[in-house]
């Protein structure tokens, strides 16, 4: 992906969704583009994208980390595919895997993984099973709004707070709050904390940027309700957009400390695979006149590059105007009274699963 999208006719803004484009899948051995041939409809008459759910079992739930640059080791993700849209999203070149487009496929063709907990049930249970914190919802959002129905996210929590598990939970969703009656007792022993990640608090580019995740002041508001109930909240300011977002920064923090975060992190625009092309497009779109002067600063944290996917470089970039973007944060941060990074959860308390007499082994008391 060369990152060097222009409009074509095929571009344009869906109502609802992020992706402006459609691209193939990388893995597929036939591609097809759709043409303008005069036929085509008015934004207006043209009918809604529909969201698919396919339920499917998952052999594993707890994936392995080995990244530098993230502070987990484990992580679950209930569900592939966000119905969140946001058009910057670093998970979407993982719908090529199924063959399935990372733009509009991503958002509307979900994959959720029925039998969760019970599997995690196995997992934690397993002799060699080591305990550490367990990163909720890292690829795509464990709260997206499918989760009101399906609640796989809320049964994999009981399972945790059951077993006493440590668990972090990144989320831009208010839903999250549903579940602060785990949460809470959870936090109380030191095994819970969440991060909220707020973009922007400009409610017309969050609407076009993120158009099914909660509005910026609400997600502002469930980092009140969390911290008032005794969870631990950090504000994410992920991505940091340059040019497009980044004059908010003191804003957002100041926002955040506010309502009660204890700490703060940034994650600079990240734009591999096939996000780069869709975020440019979305860009040339709905942001025409600035969308020059925002890949410029990207290529400029990124030797010439929109992305440099290197450890150490790939989550806040290298350079000149990287640093400045860093250091202010470090200096708007310390002004907030926001911490770095959250304390460290409590291992120590967790207890395996009973067996029951299904598995073939009696417990012994």
């Amino acid at each position: 992906m060369s990152g060097d999208h222009r409009p074509t006719s095929a571009d344009r803004a869906v109502r609802g969704r992020g992706a402006t484009i459609r691209p193939f899948a990388r893995y597929e051995s036939t591609h097809s583009e759709p043409v303008d041939d005069g036929w085509r409809r008015d934004d207006a008459d043209a009918p809604p994208v529909r969201t698919r759910v396919t339920m499917e079992r998952a052999r594993s739930v707890i994936s392995g980390n080995h990244s530098p640059d993230v502070p987990f080791e484990l992580s679950i993700n209930p569900y592939r595919g966000c119905e969140h849209g946001c058009a910057y999203c670093f998970a979407r070149p993982t719908h090529a895997y199924m063959g399935l487009s990372p733009g509009l496929d991503f958002e509307t063709q979900l994959f959720a993984k029925a039998g969760a907990a019970a599997r995690l049930r196995e997992e934690l249970a397993g002799p060699g099973y080591v305990c550490r914190p367990i990163a909720l919802g890292i690829n795509t959002d464990a709260y997206q709004p499918l989760e009101r129905r399906l609640r796989i996210t809320r049964e994999l929590l009981e399972v945790l707070h059951e077993t006493h598990h440590p668990v972090t939970i990144v989320t831009k969703s208010s839903l999250v709050e549903r579940d602060l009656d785990l949460l809470a007792p959870m936090a109380q022993a030191g095994l819970a904390q969440v991060a909220v990640s707020v973009t922007t608090l400009d409610r017309g580019l969050a609407r076009r940027m993120e158009p099914r995740a909660a509005a910026p002041q609400r997600r502002i508001e469930t980092i009140r309700r969390l911290t008032d109930a005794g969870v631990p909240v950090s504000l994410l300011v992920a991505p940091l957009i340059p040019v497009l977002t980044d004059a908010e920064t003191e804003d957002l923090l100041q926002a955040g400390a506010g309502a009660g975060a204890v700490a703060a992190g940034y994650v600079l625009l990240r734009l591999p695979g096939e996000v780069a092309p869709i975020f440019e497009s979305w860009l040339r779109t709905h942001e025409p006149l600035r969308a020059g002067h925002v890949l410029s600063r990207l290529r400029d944290s990124h030797g010439g590059r929109l992305y440099d996917a290197r450890f150490g470089k790939r989550m806040t970039g290298d350079g000149p105007y990287a640093q400045l973007l860093r250091q202010r944060f470090r200096l708007a941060r310390r002004r907030a009274g926001l911490a770095d990074r959250m304390p460290a959860l409590d291992t120590g308390r967790f207890t395996p699963p009973r067996k029951s007499s299904r598995d073939g082994q009696m417990d012994l008391f």
